[in-house]
């Protein structure tokens, strides 16, 4: 038995074990999810700059087409063409806040062990007090496009385009397209398209219709993924394969200011304001992106303006659309306009994460509403928006359709405005001057260094083990 398959065969068992009170396996997810002869033919990268020293420990795993930032270890694992971001990981002396700052006396490092991680995002914003220098990711399996942010995983599996964010798992099962950010679940299994937001002022809660999500992201038998968002993005598969398949490439023609990563998708007539910020695997095709706006990682913009300081979330797709200035697009939300149906949403709105506009008519959101769930014609934003003015007035609960809010809803827009505001300081939305600088200005000059596996021999399709410090 090679050792990449002993490999796989090893992070099943441990996910089972965790697993096993819910009677779910994991075999036959890795097995069709993983084509061991794909995993030797991909090299992985990994990036420095002058705030990124070089500090990278892999370890009897498998990289394949993998991108990392920042100090990271990787034991056991696979990886496979997944993002692992450690460009917010705090360093020495900086603190976490709890009920009393907690302060690292140690750099802050991205841990993942005895994990398969498939396509997937993983994002240090981190917040566990229990272990302020680690963000560690134990005996975890995470399926296509899913997104973990901020988040301390042991024992689960996380579906494809799921989203867990700012929280602590443990022995958890997330289903596929839900976003969950409570705190801290144990031993919890999440039904698939549920969007819960919780802590001890407020909850939201959604859940889509099983008819719906099971045309926009369905799953087979053996959570395979499936339906109208996965076609999308696996149509545009091969525009990312040429980036990988070159050294050099011209660099896109953008503002001094406007960070446009090596491995971004850059067509057609777009064009890239002040402060901009275009991070890996995202896809431009004849966009606009204002000032300070930006496109994290796997979102697609097409055809389609951002005003100014506009926020993208991680795998946030907008096609014919307009996007009024300092509007919010959630973690995997669908907002598939056409020529004909385009979408457009006034300044100031918040799009919930994994919220899907699917018009079969034009359609105009106004200026300050909070957007959830699914939304086909204008019919339906009397069922799936609010205004915030509205919703600022609520002091115990408000149910509008399949969406139940309860708590304050005044501190529920203060707390997601004070994230959306951090978010644009930390993406450099806010430079001028020198002052306020961001991912936009110290991401533009990346150093990109690639490692390949062994080719052949009993480690085949392992990578070397390799330990480097600065």
């Amino acid at each position: 038995m090679s050792q990449l398959q002993q490999l796989s065969d090893r992070i099943i068992s441990r996910v089972n074990v965790n697993l096993e009170e819910f009677e779910f396996d994991t075999e036959p997810f890795v097995n069709n999810a993983l084509d061991h002869e794909k995993m030797i033919k991909f090299y992985a990268f990994y990036g420095i700059t002058s705030r990124h020293p070089l500090y990278f420990n892999f370890k009897k795993s498998n990289i394949a087409g993998s991108y990392f930032l920042g100090k990271c270890y990787v034991g056991r694992s696979a990886i496979y063409k997944s993002d692992i971001r450690g460009d917010e990981l705090k360093r020495k002396g900086d603190c976490i806040k709890s009920a009393k700052n907690i302060p690292l006396v140690e750099d802050e490092m991205i841990s993942i062990m005895d994990s398969l991680l498939y396509k997937t995002l993983v994002h240090s914003n981190s917040h566990n007090p229990e272990s302020p220098e680690l963000f560690s990711i134990r005996n975890t399996i995470s399926a296509h496009y899913a997104n973990i942010h901020g988040s301390t995983l042991e024992g689960c599996f996380i579906g494809p385009f799921a989203t867990v964010d700012l929280m602590n798992l443990h022995s958890c099962i997330v289903g596929e397209f839900s976003y969950v950010q409570v705190g801290e679940l144990f031993h919890r299994e999440i039904d698939p398209g549920t969007i819960w937001i919780k802590n001890s002022n407020f909850e939201f809660k959604y859940k889509f219709k099983n008819s719906i999500l099971d045309n926009f992201v369905g799953v087979n038998e053996a959570y395979q993924p499936r339906g109208v968002i996965y076609d999308f993005v696996r149509s545009r598969d091969q525009e990312f394969e040429r980036l990988f398949d070159v050294m050099h490439l011209e660099p896109f023609d953008a503002p001094n200011s406007s960070a446009i990563n090596r491995y971004a998708v850059i067509k057609g007539k777009t064009r890239i304001g002040e402060n901009v910020l275009v991070a890996q695997r995202s896809f431009l095709e004849n966009a606009t992106m204002g000032d300070g706006s930006n496109a994290q990682e796997n979102s697609y913009i097409i055809d389609s303006v951002l005003e100014s300081n506009c926020i993208t979330a991680h795998g946030g797709k907008i096609i014919h659309a307009d996007v009024g200035q300092e509007c919010f697009v959630g973690f995997n939300s669908f907002l598939n306009g056409r020529p004909d149906a385009r979408i457009k949403i006034g300044e100031g709105c918040i799009v919930m994460p994994h919220t899907i506009i699917s018009p079969n008519m034009p359609i105009e959101i106004p200026n300050g509403h909070l957007i959830w769930g699914y939304i086909e014609s204008p019919e339906d934003l009397a069922t799936q928006t609010i205004s915030l003015d509205e919703l600022a007035e609520v002091r115990e609960s408000v149910t509008i359709d399949q969406m139940t809010f309860s708590g304050k809803g005044s501190v529920f827009i203060h707390a997601f405005k004070a994230r959306l505001k951090h978010i644009l300081e930390d993406n450099g939305a806010l430079y001028k001057d020198g002052e306020n600088r961001g991912h936009a200005q110290d991401d533009q000059n990346i150093s990109f260094n690639i490692i390949q596996p062994y080719r052949t021999g009993e480690r085949k399709g392992l990578y070397p083990s390799i330990r480097i410090k600065p």
